[in-house]
């Protein structure tokens, strides 16, 4: 399911990080810049990423018009949403996108009613891992992160 529609951030700044759902973003563009940073890494699937892309729900932040990162979102059982991947493009980081496009996903999740946000992050991705206890999530397994949502009642 792709979803249509966009907001800025940082309007009227030409410059500034634009966060959009997918909407003028080719898929393979997407792809191209996640396979070039992750394919060497282990459980590298180009079948699985593509069908993220083509199924999930996908916010694409763009930098001076180019992509710069995106996160994929798809529901799953027991009300969850989940965050598939979440990247930010080489030479992006350190510039608030990963930060940026995970408010996406919460105030995404929230939209749909969702009790957790989850995400999967492997043992090994430290980085990954403090990224997330910083923006609020807590692991609930070995390599489950969830972040419990306000509810919209």
């Amino acid at each position: 399911m792709l979803v249509r529609g966009h907001r800025v951030v940082g309007h009227g700044d030409p410059h500034a990080l634009r966060v959009r759902w997918l909407l003028d973003t080719p898929l393979s563009q997407l792809f191209a810049l996640a396979k070039g940073t992750f394919a060497s890494m282990p459980g590298w699937s180009d079948k699985r990423v593509l069908g993220v892309l083509e199924h999930d729900v996908i916010f694409v932040a763009r930098a001076k018009g180019r992509p710069a990162g995106y996160v994929a979102l798809r529901r799953a059982e027991a009300g969850a949403i989940v965050v598939e991947q979440l990247f930010v493009a080489p030479g992006h980081e350190g510039r608030g996108i990963g930060h940026q496009l995970l408010a996406y996903a919460e105030g995404y999740a929230i939209a749909e009613r969702a009790l957790p946000l989850r995400i999967v992050v492997e043992k090994t991705n430290q980085q990954a891992r403090s990224f997330y206890r910083r923006s609020g999530f807590v692991p609930v397994e070995p390599e489950l992160f969830e972040l419990i949502l306000p509810r919209t009642d």
